[in-house]
């Protein structure tokens, strides 16, 4: 690192290293920094492995957590995990980049904010174009005033091509155009309205187009599409005395235009001229510039350009241009124009606090009658919890979960987003839920017919983890600490310590309860566990000599 002293940069882990995760272990281990890759992808791991020799891999978040060594995280996980993992990193005292966006709400945004302030951590979110030498250029032509006025900004970010589901387009792709707008308009909108369309995906809009209003007269549009014949990521800022278009997808990243409007016998003719091009010096990776900002903010205990506060703003906006959305392209005003509230001691709303019994449920939850909730225990957005249940300590339920009625899970468990826990299955303590993995309780459903008195019951025993998008037969029995891998459908029982893949899953070795996969002689290479065949009914541990 060209500005910071070698001996003094920061180690850090990468948290999430996929679609876009990759670039910054790419970025972070060339600065020197990059100690750890936690992913829950094995095969990606195994990759990074040989790719980064030096790099170490881990499958669960805890391991980075409890690593003292490790100085900060880098989160870039889908935005519906941020709060939580960031929330978590910080409680241990972990400096923050997060991608963005910061969170879901303007409330988990403000309690990261306060977080990390109150335990003077730095809080960094990923607005990449921040750091863009055409952008920074851009800033100074506009405060110098060789701009003149600004009139309106408009962008477009518009592309064929990656489309989410986890997502909709205005929060995968405006938070870059929102950042950046306010940045060099130094100012927030007083009004926000938003208007899209959803056609590949019910009420998933693939374009939206959201216009901003300012006190100072200034109006900015932003037109956002994953369905578009090709890729466009333009801003153009419209002064009185020139106009600027920064083209991020052209060689010519910056460009200025003298166009004058002169009135002849009162009318207004456009006298237009030739673009120059803004000469940028050296250009350097925006990612890479975004980085070693992040080190050297850690290094020097300094707060990011684009801090949590930052993030803050940007989500206020993309909330009130949600709500829009919502409501038909209604015009949302925003409380303040200025700045987003910084108190401290502003009281939240009581669904977004600790019960007197020390768990957690988020406003937009359900939870009927009759339930049991242990200390500990969150419940996310949109999730719904029958009458009957019983949720241990310590466990973590996602968004859009339903659980029961008369339902058991134990403590310390897992469940992710989009799955459901039906009556007839229990889960043992520490039991892991892969998002939208699939549970059955009647073997030979019929809407026609009630087969609810066949219900067949289904046990999951202590320690199981099951992958994404799997499917569990009822009737059947997860022996501790089996694996059952993304995908696969299991129609009969699965043994301690197996790892089941397919359709139908079949076993394809043994696992320990670290959750790696165990050598012919039953002893784990990373926790030296060693266990002995039972035959049939799996493994059991052996102690040690």
């Amino acid at each position: 690192m060209t500005s910071l002293d070698a001996t003094k940069v920061p180690c850090l882990a990468v948290v999430g290293s996929g679609y876009w995760g990759k670039n910054l272990v790419r970025n972070f281990h060339q600065l020197g920094a990059l100690k750890l890759i936690c992913d829950k992808n094995e095969v990606l791991l195994d990759q990074f492995k040989e790719q980064y020799p030096d790099v170490e891999t881990c499958l669960a978040l805890s391991d980075v957590l409890t690593r003292e060594e490790i100085q900060g995280a880098v989160i870039a996980t889908p935005a519906e995990t941020h709060f939580t993992l960031v929330r978590e990193a910080l409680l241990a005292g972990k400096h923050v980049f997060v991608e963005k966006p910061l969170a879901l709400t303007e409330e988990d945004g403000l309690q990261l904010v306060e977080l990390a302030e109150q335990n003077q951590l730095t809080l960094m979110v990923g607005h990449i174009l921040h750091y863009h030498p055409a952008v920074i250029k851009l800033k100074e032509l506009i405060e110098s005033g060789e701009l003149g006025k600004i009139q309106y900004l408009y962008s477009n970010r518009l592309n064929i091509g990656k489309i989410r589901a986890e997502e909709n387009i205005l929060w995968s792709f405006a938070p870059h155009d929102i950042s950046v707008i306010l940045m060099l308009l130094g100012e927030m909108p007083e009004t926000v309205y938003a208007t899209g369309g959803s056609y590949l995906q019910h009420q998933i809009p693939d374009t939206t187009l959201t216009a901003l209003d300012f006190h100072s007269g200034v109006k900015a549009h932003i037109f956002v599409s994953w369905l578009h014949p090709f890729k466009e990521q333009k801003l153009v800022v419209v002064g009185d005395k020139k106009m600027a278009v920064f083209d991020d997808v052209s060689q010519k990243k910056l460009l200025l235009y003298s166009h004058k409007i002169e009135w002849l016998k009162r009318i207004p003719v456009a006298s237009k001229a030739d673009a120059e091009v803004v000469r940028l010096g050296r250009m350097e990776e925006p990612l890479r510039a975004e980085c070693r900002h992040f080190l050297e903010c850690i290094a020097r205990g300094q707060s990011p350009k684009t801090d949590g506060r930052e993030g803050l703003r940007v989500l206020r906006v993309l909330q009130a241009s949600q709500e829009s959305l919502d409501r038909n392209g209604a015009t949302i005003t925003l409380a303040e124009s200025s700045k987003v509230k910084a108190e401290t001691n502003v009281q939240k709303p009581l669904s977004y606090q600790l019960s007197a019994k020390g768990y957690f449920i988020h406003e937009s939850a359900y939870v009927d009658d009759g339930v049991e909730i242990g200390a500990g225990t969150n419940i996310w957005h949109f999730s719904h919890i029958l009458s009957g249940s019983r949720l241990g300590e310590k466990c973590n339920i996602g968004q859009n979960v339903v659980i029961g009625p008369d339902v058991t899970i134990g403590n310390g468990c897992k469940i992710q987003n989009n799955v459901s826990v039906y009556k007839g299955v229990t889960l043992e303590d520490g039991v892991f839920c892969g998002p939208s993995m699939v549970f059955t309780n009647v073997y030979n459903p019929r809407a026609e017919i009630r087969k609810m008195d066949q219900v067949r019951p289904t046990l999951v025993r202590k320690g199981v983890s099951i992958g994404a998008n799997a499917t569990i037969v009822c009737g059947t029995t997860l022996g501790k600490y089996s694996f059952i891998g993304g995908g696969a459908v299991v129609t009969k029982d699965v043994p301690d310590y197996a790892l089941v893949v397919g359709n139908p899953a079949r076993q394809m070795c043994w696992v320990c309860e670290c959750g790696e996969r165990l050598p012919d002689d039953l002893e784990c290479l990373s926790c030296g566990k060693r266990f002995l065949n039972l035959s049939g009914t799996g493994l059991r541990r052996r102690p040690r000599a």
